[in-house]
């Protein structure tokens, strides 16, 4: 089977890691795959190496002019694909965010999560991503009752993978070395953002110092299409305002991550809107406490593994549980929880759902 999977980016972002992820598992079970993508900012490659048993067209996005808005760079993300893009050479087209669903059209998508935007050509692309594409497939029975609800779908529900072992054996060296240069910390993964919740967790670290003054608050990713300075500024302000000065990393080199989110003492996420959590897994796969929004869809995915928290003083409270409790059991059950998503069942779920589509 000859399968084009289409993404928007080479940078780390959850959807890309998926698509990457999955297109591996798709040509390790002997299939045919093409990742295309937009290499943004004169990117030549992703963010990690690929397998080479993937092909990759990655088309050129040169940056726009300087007072070109987020609606505009989008407009012109689409056509950049569009203008690349040949279907014909495909069995299944296969798009992973709303860009390349506009820019192919008839297709398969994976809707990850919904947003709600009001720039009106965001808004644009998210609803025709979700109504030109005839098959959809979710990564959560809670995204996929949205669909349902909202727009009358029945989208198949394939959870994402997890590379387990690249976080569960991570080496004691690179681990020391974070751990010497941070001391304690909680991480997240994900950067400064809305959507992340950076606010609620910068609150909650406010809280959380007053019992443990050696802990740091370190936040790691965070490469966006969006315009985030306004709430940067604003969340810049607050830290300010509260007295903390958590460690900002920025995007954190792929060789390099799984050791930080192992030698980390608990891992936050406080994400408003998810469809999965990535990020959340790896951490539970690398034996790391976890606290974790209280949402549906990662009640759906996380319960029993991980401590949940409706808002910025309970967010405090779970991780000041896990940073001073005997963790053993949660961190076992949060390992066994990651070893069973694997890409190659992700894979095999996908192929499976491809034979369906004649």
């Amino acid at each position: 089977m000859k399968i084009a999977l289409l993404s928007y980016s080479t940078k780390p972002r959850g959807g890309v890691v998926h698509t990457l992820a999955l297109a591996e598992a798709l040509a390790a079970a002997g299939e045919d795959v093409t990742v295309w993508t937009l290499g943004r900012g004169g990117d030549a490659g992703f963010f990690r190496a690929v397998d080479p048993a993937v092909r990759l067209r990655i088309v050129p996005f040169p940056d726009g002019p300087a007072d070109e808005g987020v609606g505009q760079r989008i407009l012109r993300s689409i056509d950049t694909l569009r203008d690349a893009f040949a279907p014909a050479p495909y069995d299944i087209v296969h798009a992973q965010d709303c860009i390349s669903a506009n820019a192919v059209g008839h297709c398969v998508r994976t809707v990850h999560h919904l947003d709600h935007f009001t720039t009106p050509e965001l808004a644009a692309c998210h609803e025709r991503a979700i109504v030109e594409p005839y098959a959809h497939i979710c990564v959560s029975r809670s995204v996929a009752g949205e669909l349902a609800r909202g727009w009358g779908l029945s989208p198949a529900v394939i959870p994402n993978g997890v590379a387990y072992e690249r976080f569960a054996t991570t080496d004691p060296a690179a681990r020391a070395a974070w751990r010497n240069r941070l001391g304690r910390y909680v991480l997240t993964v994900g950067g400064i953002e809305p959507r992340k919740g950076s606010l609620d967790l910068l609150e909650a670290y406010a809280v959380l110092r007053t019992a443990h003054p050696d802990v740091r608050l370190v936040i790691a990713g965070g490469e966006t299409l969006f315009d985030y300075r306004d709430y940067r500024a604003r969340w810049e302000a607050r830290a300010a305002e509260l007295g903390v000065e958590p460690v900002v990393l920025g995007q954190v080199l792929e060789e390099e991550l799984p050791a930080l989110v192992a030698a980390a003492d608990a891992f936050a996420f406080p994400s408003v809107k998810e469809g999965f959590g990535l990020a959340p897994m790896e951490a539970l796969a690398a034996g790391v406490p976890l606290v974790v929004r209280d949402l549906p869809v990662l009640r759906e995915v996380f319960d029993g593994a991980v401590r949940f928290a409706r808002d910025a003083r309970d967010l405090a409270t779970g991780l000041d549980t896990a940073l001073v409790s005997d963790a053993a059991q949660q961190r076992a059950r949060g390992r066994r929880l990651a070893a069973r998503h694997t890409w190659q069942t992700a894979a095999a779920r996908h192929l499976d759902f491809y034979r369906t589509l004649g």
